[in-house]
Formats: structure tokens, sequence, C-alpha cells
């Protein structure tokens, strides 16, 4: 008797993969990013003071970048040029697994942060971004006496 089976490899090699990545997903119920894979990779952490956002992007002008935030939602965005051989130079690219081209990224923010205190700081191909929560909304201790 042959075996076959009601699925076709591709289907569960999709089912798992999906499978992955919702295991994978930011747990944080107010911050959310999506794109995995998309370029630049991000990392966003939240601190009791503030939220950290980490993209990595090497290679880029800090110029050729655009930050903006407006209405809790913060918006990377910008261009990365090719640096593959031009058509004029009849060249073959073989393997190009690098970006370039447009980019967009964009992370929708807790209710409780500081639009006006963003900071950002570009280094060694590392985009840092502090979005500091407002003071009023962070817990404090309170002593019983």
């Amino acid at each position: 008797m042959i075996y076959r089976s009601f699925f076709p490899r591709e289907v569960l090699a999709q089912i798992d993969r999906l499978q992955r990545e919702l295991q994978s997903v930011e747990r944080s119920p107010s911050i959310r990013g999506g794109a995995q894979g998309s370029f630049p990779a991000i990392n966003i952490g939240s601190t009791p003071s503030a939220v950290e956002i980490y993209a990595f992007a090497p290679g880029l002008d800090p110029a050729s970048l655009d930050l903006q935030i407006e209405r809790g939602v913060l918006t990377l965005s910008g261009e990365r040029a090719t640096d593959q051989p031009g058509a004029d130079q009849k060249a073959t690219v073989h393997i190009a697994e690098r970006f370039a081209g447009r980019f967009r990224r964009v992370v929708s923010l807790p209710d409780d942060i500081d639009a006006a205190g963003v900071t950002a700081r570009y280094r060694d191909g590392l985009l840092h971004v502090t979005v500091p929560r407002r003071l009023a909304e962070q817990p404090r201790k309170i002593e019983i006496h």
C-alpha cells in the first residue's frame, strides 16, 4: 500500500513557517511592528521610563534617513542606493542578497509616550531611538507610614 498524504509537503512547510512566526511575535500588547525580514531589521524594547528602538542599517548616510512620530506611530523611511553593476556595463548579477531601494518601517507605540522628548542617534550602522514615557504614567513606589 502506498502512503499518500492529504496535504502536499509545501503546504505543511508553510504552516510550520507561519506557526514559528506567530510564536516569535512581540508579546507586548501596546507596541506593534511587523514585517519580519524587512529592511532595516529592528529590535524594540521597553523599560519603565522609555521605549528603545534599534534599527540595524549599515552603510546608510544618516542624512538619507527620515524619522517621524505622529499620533503614537513612529515611521522610519529612507533609501539605500544599489551597489550592483549597471545595465550599461552589460554585467550579469548572479546573487543579490543586499537590499537596495526605498524602505519604510512603522512602529505603533503605547499611549503613554512623550513625543516631544524623542531622541535619535546613528553610529556605526545602528540607529538608536529613545522614546521617553510621560512622567505621570511611570510607576512609582508609595511608602506606607
